[in-house]
């Protein structure tokens, strides 16, 4: 039964905005990773995919220091906390002359930023459930796509005319303006009533009523499974279109172009799961998403890369599928879990970002010269995926209030 029928704009843009900052920090920083590497003495061009992969590490362990703690103490101060460590770790990134250092204030920033990201999660759980409360993270998710859009070529522009430490300060006046938004106009959406007491065991009784519920455990590996192929594309764009393709000066506009086709799909989405169900349009985007790959490794097995426009539109499909995947599963994993919304969606949130990590290290290890391992991961990681849905749907569904 879904709690909430009605839709309030301000809350969902400044859900979107919530979670635009992390994508701001990561897809503005992708065409100043040459600069930076070189600025810190990186000799290994393949490190640079660090400076991207290992913020959705601290992304993924922070959710469950701020997640457990908001499910006591409310999703605004824990929010606000998040966004101190952020502002700490960004000091640190533009300050350090050390690979190393860097790498950790990464990890760090990512910590900070994994209370916006997974408590706008929550609050959404808060307020909405069902179906409906799919639409609302389609919409969200379909906003925070824009970022996408404009970071890569935002992240030029400050590179050109000042440096690649100005992104982190536009990251940081971005969030103050953000945090201010949300001081003044957005209500805790957990009332005192429905605060769970906060114990020294309250993590552990977290994690055992997250694993009671199979849908929450299936939904969280198959986010796991998509987030990290996906991360390898984040990781390794400004490697695949700046040296195999030779393209660096259109590296934002491609990418930004890539995103629209997740936000149309995420749009089309957002009117299309009400009438047809989360469960069934995340089911058939996933197919599309493992049939897509599967045929990109048979048609280019050799490995030699296909003319830009070819892999262009393999990456558009590939990307439209998404779409219709990320929202949904998310929603999919927190709809058992909303009298423990906060610690429910940190440990989705941790579990599939520690599965993505190490597989979009391990597969961005070998896109060197070809695009070909990155195809390979989307379609063993969108079959395993699939076989997920599968078994689940010849399960019995689950009764969910």
């Amino acid at each position: 039964m879904e709690k909430q029928q009605h839709f309030k704009f301000e809350f969902v843009a400044l859900m979107a905005s919530l979670m635009s900052i992390v994508a701001l920090s990561i897809d503005a920083l992708l065409p100043a990773l040459p600069d930076i590497g070189a600025s810190l003495g990186v000799i290994n061009s393949n490190d640079n995919q660090l400076f991207i992969t290992m913020i959705f590490l601290g992304l993924g362990f922070g959710q469950l220091i701020f997640g457990s703690l908001s499910d006591s103490y409310g999703r605004k101060p824990m929010v606000f906390s998040g966004f101190v460590v952020f502002i700490i770790a960004s000091i640190i990134c533009v300050n350090t002359k050390s690979f190393e250092i860097m790498i950790l204030a990464r990890v760090l920033q990512g910590v900070g930023l994994s209370s916006p990201r997974s408590l706008s999660i929550s609050m959404i759980r808060d307020s909405y459930s069902g179906n409906y409360m799919a639409k609302i993270i389609s919409i969200v998710v379909m906003f925070f796509l824009l970022v996408p859009i404009i970071a890569p070529t935002l992240g030029s522009f400050l590179l050109y005319f000042f440096n690649w430490k100005s992104i982190f300060y536009f990251n940081l006046i971005f969030g103050v303006g953000i945090m201010f938004w949300f001081w003044k106009r957005q209500p805790e959406t957990l009332p005192k009533k429905n605060r769970i007491k906060f114990t020294s065991h309250i993590f552990i009784d977290g994690i055992k009523e997250f694993f009671k519920f199979n849908e929450a455990i299936a939904f969280t590996l198959v986010s796991g499974f998509i987030t990290g192929s996906f991360m390898v594309y984040l990781s390794t764009s400004q490697q695949i279109f700046e040296k195999q393709y030779n393209l660096a000066e259109m590296f934002p506009y491609i990418f930004a172009s890539l995103s629209i086709a997740i936000g149309l799909a995420t749009y089309l989405n957002s009117t299309l799961v009400v009438r047809f169900g989360m469960m069934q349009i995340a089911y058939i985007g996933t197919i599309a998403y493992a049939a897509v790959s599967i045929l990109y490794v048979i048609l280019f097995w050799s490995g030699t890369n296909p003319g830009i426009y070819v892999l262009i539109g393999f990456f558009a499909l590939q990307f439209f599928a998404v779409g219709f995947i990320f929202g949904n599963i998310r929603a999919l994993a927190m709809q058992p879990l909303g009298h423990i919304a906060g610690i429910g969606a940190a440990i989705n949130g941790f579990i599939s970002t520690v599965m993505a990590v190490p597989i979009a290290n391990y597969i961005g290890s070998f896109v060197e010269t070809s695009v070909l391992p990155l195809f390979i991961g989307f379609s063993l990681f969108g079959i395993l995926s699939s076989f997920v849905f599968i078994i689940l749907k010849r399960k019995p569904a689950s009764v969910i209030v």
